[in-house]
């Protein structure tokens, strides 16, 4: 029988005690695959003497065309400018089974998310972001930026 030394002891509670703060680290967006960059050309990757003839894909919960093509049957536009959120935080229902695009500019650098559908774009300052998912779980969702910590709206799918 092996006797517990307070060596190994401290060893477990030192491991645990690193495991749950690796658990409760954060929401952890940025290495999340769901989280696009918004449909901007990259300054670094597109040559001056280059024009892109199609934007990039925006992030979505389901495969689609590029965000700026597919049909949606609804949208959502947010503007914020000095923290303010506009039009003012709210709910916002949609039907269950609709597509829908979420498109967001800020005044400052941030990260959109949509909770419960884990889909969210960067959104460098003053460029437009968009998320676009098929609203298939009803609920009720937070939309919020995560830097600013800014609840956009509640979306109710029914």
């Amino acid at each position: 029988m092996l006797a517990s030394t307070p060596a190994v002891r401290t060893s477990a509670t030192l491991a645990a005690v690193i495991l749950a703060a690796l658990l409760l680290a954060g929401c952890g967006q940025d290495d999340d695959p769901s989280v696009a960059t918004t449909s901007a050309a990259p300054t670094s990757a597109v040559p001056s003497s280059a024009t892109p003839t199609a934007p990039a894909p925006t992030a979505t919960a389901t495969p689609s065309a590029s965000a700026s093509t597919t049909p949606v049957d609804q949208e959502i536009t947010v503007t914020i400018a000095k923290r303010r959120v506009d039009p003012p935080t709210g709910r916002i229902t949609v039907s269950k089974g609709k597509l829908i695009r979420i498109t967001v500019t800020s005044d400052v650098s941030d990260e959109l998310h949509v909770h419960g559908y884990d889909v969210g774009a960067r959104l460098p300052a003053g460029t437009p972001g968009s998320v676009e998912f098929r609203a298939d779980q009803t609920g009720l969702f937070e939309v919020e930026t995560h830097d600013s910590e800014l609840v956009l709206f509640q979306l109710v799918v029914r």
